[in-house]
């Protein structure tokens, strides 16, 4: 198209030119005109004004829209110096060019603002200190630090799957694509891809929480008889539930877990395979209170408090482990000796 432009300059057809690449390009044609006369009257006072011509003096550019001529008009008359011609013939390419890299730059934002939320590949081209740029195809992507799995290396050449988070405008006016290792979206997104059922909406996704590189839970439900969510989204010998971890480097497991709309059902299948006792829940503070056997408690909590910490974000509850200690079988009593708890030489007399 560049090339087409530069013929048809020399063929004094411009705006022939011009008209067709307003129409491919979708740029106005009475916007870009305007932007060349300024530059051409920019170009004029630069190469050609006289001190004699006060700033109060009018100029006016005026463009011969069959041919692409030029004049400078000063006053009323015409002032276009020898050799103008061709200076206005660069400064309207110049124009022309800039403006279609502008329309295409904005198309390019465009249509990445909607695929915002959908997944892209991506190649780490650059770095800028902990942040990283990634070639996404047409344009380049910025993967903030904060945005990134700290236990995966990002090193140069390397590919990664992503989840486009937004389009951002800065300060002056430039915009970069976002990009996440990190957020939730990116395993919702690799379930609905690599699950048939997840994808034809069969199987809904409820929440995805995540502690990126370490470990996920996602809810899932179904409306429909006979459709096991968890069954779908683990697939066959865990295929597919294998094929997301491997997505996301290996190491990050990943529970799945039916949704309940009771909350205690749904806390206890957030917390397994945690044996739970019981679970005491208020409702109108969100909060809950899960007794475990000390045994257990571990496997509640998790390492660094990980697994309590995603069902409380999963479930919205905040949820305490509460553990009682294990009673050993010859304690254990009847029902009906239950009533009073005495000292140990009560129990004793109790026995005899």
């Amino acid at each position: 198209m560049i090339q087409s432009i530069h013929m048809s300059m020399k063929q004094n057809e411009f705006f022939l030119a011009l008209n067709q690449v307003a129409t491919e390009r979708g740029i106005s044609a009475d916007d870009v005109i305007e932007s060349i006369k300024m530059a051409v009257l920019a170009a004029y006072k630069k190469d050609f004004n006289t001190p004699t011509i006060s700033e109060e003096t009018p100029i006016e550019v005026k463009i011969n829209k069959s041919t692409g001529e030029t004049h400078i008009f000063i006053d009323g008359a015409d002032k276009t110096p020898a050799g103008f011609g061709r200076i206005a013939s660069q400064t309207a390419r110049q124009v022309i060019l800039q403006n279609i890299r502008e329309t295409e730059k904005k198309m390019l934002i465009r249509h990445y603002q909607k695929q915002a939320g959908s997944l892209v590949k991506g190649r780490v081209i650059k770095f800028d200190g902990k942040n990283a740029y990634l070639d996404i195809g047409k344009a380049e992507a910025f993967l903030p630090f904060e945005e990134q799995m700290q236990n995966e290396s990002y090193a140069l050449n390397t590919s990664f799957i992503l989840v486009i988070k937004e389009v951002r405008e800065d300060q002056f006016s430039n915009f970069k694509i976002i990009v996440s290792r990190a957020d939730p979206l990116l395993i919702a997104d690799l379930f609905r891809k690599e699950v048939p059922e997840v994808e034809q909406d069969t199987v809904k996704i409820y929440k995805v929480v995540r502690e990126p590189g370490y470990r996920a839970k996602i809810a899932v439900h179904s409306d429909q008889r006979g459709v096991d969510p968890v069954g779908a989204c683990v697939g066959q010998k865990g295929i597919r539930v294998k094929t997301v971890t491997e997505t996301l480097g290996g190491n990050e497991k990943i529970d799945i877990i039916q949704y309940h709309e009771d909350p205690a059902l749904f806390i206890r299948e957030a917390l397994a395979p945690t044996q739970i006792q019981s679970i005491e829940i208020e409702k109108e503070r969100k909060h809950a209170r899960v007794y475990v056997d000390e045994s257990q408690a571990p496997l509640a909590i998790g390492k660094k408090g990980i697994n309590v910490n995603l069902a409380s974000q999963l479930t919205g509850y905040e949820i305490d482990i509460i553990q009682t200690p294990k009673i050993p079988p010859a304690e254990i009593q009847p029902e009906s000796k239950k009533k009073v708890i005495e000292p140990k030489q009560s129990t004793q007399n109790q026995e005899k």
